[in-house]
Parts: structure tokens; sequence; C-alpha cells
């Protein structure tokens, strides 16, 4: 059956159309810096906000019409769910998706049961993907919801949890190889603690590497080459996460000899819980090699917690291209919309809206971004700004070829006369490219 009745293929229609189920900025052949537009993208559909989310919230019950939900229970609602999820795939025109365990197939009375449901759904899935030519960019495991997992996963004060969270991510890395995924993501989502008076702090990490240090002997075990992705994630659910943001996170791999297997999986809402803005996570993982992929989602600056909504902020999302033009792309990793319809959005065509509004935004935000490169806005910026490392006592700094006593000898006697930074021109000068005071069609 079709769960999207009436709705064609969305196609480009450039930014004169009106049709809200019609692309004005994502044109996914168009070449931008040698590459289409689809190569830098690389979008994902995110399968738990958009196909298993009900709508309810800690203040308010379900209120998402979603058939395949509604009509089935069970192994038969996981099957229906794969269905409308390709239907969308496919008339979104996206190349990728991505899954926990959990979102794919209902749990069993034990571990062996929630295997064998896995690999129903999965065998549909393989169908799904060969036939459409979707691909899986990441899959994890949930080792946040049950409440098995209320003191942790791989940091669990339970060994038994351990194990057992040890035993998820091994089918998840089987599922992985099966299907061709282009990643694997660990998502810790309560890895952390409340309070210090009854955690092993020192425990809980050693035991969090070496999940991973087995995780990674276990994928070379099976051939599985995907990439592994750490996503940082502050506050929510934990008072003190150890993923934090990108510089805890890395951090953690570099102390425990991970830095050369893992990379990072940013998420716009979560940089912004950390305290931070979106092209700050991305560009202090870009710069310390590290940059591997995107939740592309946004938060609501007024509200303290994960809103997850679809992005549509252009500024935000120029920026964020920038770095990602500047990474030389994302793959084997991409854009994955782990964002959800509000609340009030409830019909399935919200679903089509929504993708079709946070695509055009990273899409003009490619545009935008890539106008800045070519025309050397920041760059130029830059390179004024730190003219002063160039040569004199400045290259001797940055040559390391000298110390204290050449340092304060050039003090001594120095006229040292700042320049300004510019910063309001600076920012006159990208709304003038966001808003279209450069071509940009």
């Amino acid at each position: 059956m079709s769960y999207f009745t009436n709705v064609n293929p969305i196609q480009y229609e450039g930014i004169e159309s009106n049709n809200p189920l019609a692309f004005k900025f994502y044109n996914p052949e168009e070449k931008i810096a040698g590459k289409p537009m689809k190569e830098w993208l690389r979008f994902s559909v995110a399968y738990w906000h958009t196909l298993t989310m009900d709508g309810s919230d800690p203040f308010g019950n379900p209120t998402m019409n979603r058939p395949w939900n509604e009509q089935y229970t069970g192994m038969d609602a996981a099957k229906a769910r794969a269905e409308a999820g390709f239907e969308l795939f496919e008339t979104l025109g996206v190349p990728f998706f991505a899954f926990h365990d959990v979102d794919i197939a209902p749990e069993g009375s034990h571990l062996r049961e929630t295997n064998k449901n896995i690999d129903e759904i999965v065998a549909i899935f393989r169908e799904q993907m060969k036939s459409s030519g979707i691909g899986l960019l990441w899959n994890t495991a949930n080792m946040f919801g049950h409440p098995r997992f209320m003191h942790g996963a791989a940091t669990s004060s339970n060994a038994d949890v351990y194990a057992y969270a040890a035993a998820k991510v091994k089918k998840g890395l089987e599922v992985a190889k099966e299907l061709g995924s282009k990643n694997y993501v660990f998502w810790g989502g309560r890895e952390g603690y409340e309070t210090l008076l009854n955690t092993d702090m020192a425990l809980e990490l050693d035991n969090l590497a070496r999940f991973y240090h087995m995780a990674l002997d276990y994928a070379k075990e099976i051939g599985f080459e995907g990439q592994f992705l750490i996503e940082p994630k502050p506050k929510e659910p934990m008072k003190h996460q150890y993923d934090y943001d990108v510089a805890s996170a890395y951090a953690f791999l570099q102390k425990y000899d991970l830095a050369d297997h893992f990379k990072i999986n940013i998420e716009a809402n979560h940089a912004t819980l950390a305290g931070h803005t979106f092209e700050h996570e991305l560009h202090y993982a870009r710069v310390n090699h590290i940059l591997g992929s995107v939740d592309a989602n946004q938060g609501d600056m007024l509200l303290g917690w994960d809103t997850d909504e679809f992005p549509t902020d252009i500024y935000m999302a120029t920026l964020a291209m920038y770095e990602v033009l500047q990474n030389g792309g994302l793959a084997p990793g991409g854009l994955n919309f782990d964002a959800k319809v509000r609340r009030t959005s409830f019909e399935p065509i919200d679903l089509l809206y929504a993708h079709v509004v946070g695509m055009d935004t990273f899409a003009h935000g490619l545009r935008v971004a890539q106008q800045l490169i070519d025309d050397r806005v920041l760059e130029s910026a830059v390179k004024e700004r730190y003219h002063s490392y160039t040569g004199g006592i400045g290259l001797d700094i940055v040559n390391g070829k000298t110390d204290f006593h050449k340092l304060e000898a050039h003090a001594l006697d120095a006229n040292i006369i700042n320049k300004s930074g510019h910063q309001e021109r600076l920012r006159g000068v990208l709304n003038q490219y966001i808003h279209g005071g450069k071509s940009l069609r």
C-alpha cells in the first residue's frame, strides 16, 4: 500500500516555485566545487524520529497520525514501517537512511528473540536497498531507553548490563556488515553520571575504552570496514556526560589510543546544549581531523532541551557547510536529519514538507559557503588579522625558532599596534551573501 498518496517524487523547481513539495535550492546534480550537490550533502533520513516517533512528550500524549504504526502491532508494524520508510526515502530522493536497533524491530522477551526480530527486518531492508539503491549511512544500538540501562551501558556499574550492551553492539556490527553500512555510531545517551557520591569515574572511563577497543577488534574480525563514530551529547539525560562535546570526546580518544580509529558525529542541537555554536564543534573537529558525519537539526534557544527541530536557519547552515567544504566533504559520513516534526505537525505529509525544507536549507548553505570560499571572504579576513605571523618575530614563533629570552628582547622595545577584527563588517558581508547580494541562482 502507499502511505503518501498522490505525491510524486520531489523535484528541483528553483527559487521561484511555490510548490511546497519541490526543492527551491537542492538540485542534486548541480556542480559545486567540481562535485554534485548530492555528493557534498549525502542526505539521510533518521528512522526513529521519522517513522517511530508518536508525538508524545513529558506533558502530553501521542499526536502523530502514522498509519504504519496505528494499523498494525508488533512485527507487522515493523514491516509496515519498513515499507513506509522506503516509500518516503524514494519520494525524497535521499541516498541514505539511519536507525537504532529498537527502531526497526520490537524487543523480545530476551536478547535472542530480539535478534531474531532484527534479522527478519534486516532481510526486508536488504531487498529494499537492492531495488531502490538507497544505502545505510549508519546504524547504532539503543542503550539508553530500557530500564536495564539506568546506570549506563558501557559505563554501567553492573557487569551484566555491560555484557548485554556488548552483545547488542556485536549484533549491530553484524547488521552493519550485512547491509554495507558506511558508518557505525556510538551514541552514549547514558554514558555519564548523576553524582560522584557513588561513582567510580576512573573505572567507568576505563571500561568505556575497553568496550570501544573490543568493538574495533570485532569489526576487524568480521571484516566490517565502515567508519566508527562517537556522537557527543551534553546534559541529556545525565548531568555529567563523558562525551559532553567534541573536545572532551577527542581528549578521551587520545588518552585511550583510539584517536586513529574514531571520528565524531556532530549534532547541531547537541552543540548548542553544550554551550557552543554548531560551527564551533564542526571547526574543532575539522582542524583536529576527526570530522566524520553530521546530524542535521537545530534547537530552540528559548528551551533547554534537545528539541531536534528540522533545520531552517540559513546562517547556521552556511557556516556549517563552510566547514564541510573546507573538510573536503563528509564521506563516508553525511547529513542525517536527526530531526522531528513538531507535535502539531501530525499528518504524514508533514514529514515530506519538513525534509524538503531541511534539504533546501543545507543546499542553500552549501551554495553560499562555496561563494564565500571562491571570493576568499573569510580567508582574506583571517590572513589580514594574523599577518604579524608571516614575518619577523611572528614567523620565528610559528617556526619554533625563538624562546622567552628572544621574545622578551623583542617586547622590551616593541611598539604594539593592534588591528581591528572588523567583526561587524564581516557579519554584514555574510548577510549580503546569504540574502542574495551575490548571485546564488
